[in-house]
């Protein structure tokens, strides 16, 4: 019998709480996760579960895991392109693991998929819109078009139902026109079953953060991350970098 994977998992929850997309998309998988606590979708929210980051990797490094990966895009990229890249450095360093971050993972979700022109849905209100934009024109994006939920409370985004996301994503879609992809960014929000429909009614790729990250940590794992039914992203191999 084959050892089961074991991946870790940095979230944002001030529990040690697994988001619970992921194991719908690999029950074969052993998730360990270890909370930094964000308090709102907001830079001052973020900033002391950031502190966090490094020790809450560090002792999951310590729990045998086969890579680490930091859930949370607002939390690895509001601090700036250069600040994230610095963290994944500190990461690296400091577990000795393949680790990465939801906001990496959705830059390496877009790349598989061939975008550089992108419509972008979010959960956040404009200061972290704008953040997320910065961010991924220095990761080599032209963002045609952003919408945003306008949220501030931590748990407000699980809230926002699937006819919500995919209303929101048709929208950012139908402004950018000619978008090579739709990303849709938050962790918080439930996206599992957005890609498909999306995909159907405008016939280009979706990337979302909990899809990518997760697919991205197997990639890291070893293991191809394929998932059936669920978009094109999950029917690619998710190598250790794109």
């Amino acid at each position: 019998m084959s050892k089961k994977l074991r991946i870790g998992l940095v979230v944002p929850f001030a529990t040690d709480d697994i988001p619970l997309e992921g194991p719908l998309m690999y029950p074969d998988v052993e998730f360990i996760a270890k909370g930094v606590g964000v308090r709102s979708l907001t830079p001052e929210g973020y900033d002391a579960a950031w502190n966090g980051i490094l020790p809450a990797a560090e002792y999951l490094a310590k729990q045998g895991v086969e890579a680490i990966m930091v859930i949370g895009t607002s939390l690895t990229f509001y601090r700036g392109y250069d600040a994230h890249q610095k963290l994944m450095q500190q990461l690296r360093e400091k577990t000795g693991l393949p680790v990465s971050t939801m906001s990496e993972a959705v830059v390496h979700g877009l790349r598989a998929v061939g975008a550089k022109k992108i419509a972008v849905a979010t959960a956040y209100a404009d200061e972290v819109n704008d953040r997320l934009a910065d961010f991924l024109t220095k990761a080599g994006f032209e963002v045609l078009a952003l919408k945003g939920f306008g949220l501030f409370g931590f748990g407000e985004p699980g809230k926002k139902s699937e006819k919500d996301i995919i209303e929101l994503s048709g929208s950012a879609i139908d402004e950018a026109k000619k978008a090579d992809a739709v990303l849709i960014s938050c962790g918080g929000l439930l996206t599992l079953n957005c890609a498909e429909p999306i995909e159907k009614k405008y016939g280009i790729p979706v990337v979302t953060s909990t899809q990518s990250s997760f697919w991205k940590a197997m990639g890291l794992a070893g293991d191809k991350g394929l998932v059936a039914d669920k978009g094109k992203m999950l029917q690619k191999s998710a190598a250790a970098s794109v």
